[in-house]
């Protein structure tokens, strides 16, 4: 994975008619917005949780008995159904939300971000570092955040293009099916290897800890469940098989139109000197897309529809997030600031565009956004609570 080149942005910020007042307005607004919330945290948040883990456990044990007779097709189908939405769930809903701390305050030791473990290749301990730390730190700053393009594909004008990155349509699509996997190895930093700026003995010791963890993952789905089947065994495998490539596609989908479609602004790495809270939370709002739809779909994309929320208080819980949302849209509206969203397929294909557009030189300017000349400063609204919490 080379090292990305990326050329200082000519394009304005849609925040860039706020002033200085408003920008920390709108930091004390989302704190204490986030202050009442987390306020208000109890019983009927816990019951939510423990359903969803019922839920999704309970697929998983259906679908994995149902595999048991995978040489009968209704069989075969069903079981593949109930185990590809217990992944999706385990993966979304559940573990990246647990792992992020949003149900730390129930002080449950086996719903926990320090002793959770989940159905995915990457083990827990390294995620949350590249995801909470790096990603949630750096949001779409280029050069900083390396979750923007993955260091395998050219996602914004910026970015210096190289001849290989006509075939990335073909590598995103590669990507999406494999996805925990790559996420897994790329996290471990192997280019800062080969540029000398890590050891390789940390490398290494992290390689092992990602093969303990993918040994336990690919034995399980692909060795001990299938030898339940007996004669139906290679059918079992290409079961699991197929409910690990939908749970892939899936999140890759989700995640891809929370982070890239037009709209979503990048930014340049000087934009982190001397950042303030406020400054924080527009970048997160102008980092971010979200996704309509209802209560189920927002289930399934473990609430990663609410981006936007998820980047602003990525440690409130997520079943939060849609009473939450109003409030925030409200605020872009009031300030002048975009607040970037739309259906899944609506946003998938602006995604797939700006792929395709960019795997050629140039790939076009970023959609210009044109701001108000000039806002009234608004009037601050009272909230129940303003405490200053960090997110």
């Amino acid at each position: 994975m080379a090292t990305q080149t990326f050329t200082k942005s000519t394009v304005p910020s849609a925040a860039a008619h706020l002033t200085d007042e408003q920008v920390e307005a709108i930091g004390a607004e989302l704190d204490a917005i986030r202050a009442e919330v987390v306020a208000s945290l109890g019983e009927a948040d816990a019951r939510y949780i423990h359903r969803v883990i019922a839920v999704q456990r309970g697929l998983e044990v259906g679908g994995r008995a149902a595999l048991i007779f995978s040489l009968f097709p209704p069989a075969w189908v069903a079981g593949t159904a109930a185990l590809s939405v217990a992944k999706i769930l385990d993966n979304m809903e559940i573990g990246h939300n647990v792992l992020h701390g949003q149900w730390d305050w129930m002080r449950d030791p086996k719903i926990h971000s320090t002793t959770w473990e989940w159905d995915h290749a990457s083990p827990a301990a390294a995620w949350k570092k590249s995801h909470n730390y790096e990603h949630h730190t750096f949001t779409n700053v280029r050069g900083k955040d390396r979750d923007l393009g993955y260091s395998i594909m050219r996602i914004t004008p910026e970015q210096e293009w190289k001849p290989t990155d006509v075939f990335q349509p073909l590598v995103n699509l590669g990507l999406s099916m494999i996805f925990e996997w790559g996420v897994a190895i790329y996290d471990i930093e192997l280019e800062k290897v080969k540029d000398g700026t890590k050891p390789w003995p940390q490398a290494k010791a992290e390689l092992m800890g990602l093969w303990r963890k993918a040994r336990r993952q690919l034995a399980k789905d692909y060795v001990l469940f299938p030898l339940l089947s007996g004669p139906g065994f290679l059918s079992t495998v290409a079961a699991n098989a197929t409910a690990n490539v939908a749970r892939n596609m899936w999140a890759h989908a989700v995640i891809f139109c929370g982070h890239f479609p037009d709209g979503v602004e990048t930014f340049d790495e000087e934009r982190l000197e001397g950042e303030t809270k406020g400054q924080w939370y527009v970048r997160q709002m102008l980092g971010s897309a979200n996704l309509s739809g209802g209560k189920l779909f927002h289930l399934m994309t473990g609430n990663l529809s609410h981006q936007i929320e998820h980047h602003l208080f990525p440690d409130v819980p997520s079943n939060r997030y849609a009473e939450i949302a109003p409030r925030v849209q409200e605020i872009c509206k009031r300030y002048g600031l975009p607040y970037t969203t739309g259906s899944l397929p609506r946003q998938y294909g602006k995604v797939l565009r700006k792929i395709a557009r960019l795997a050629f030189p140039g790939g076009g300017k970023a959609p210009a956004t044109t701001p108000p000349a000039q806002l009234p400063t608004p009037t601050r609204r009272p909230l129940a609570a303003a405490a200053r919490l960090a997110s």
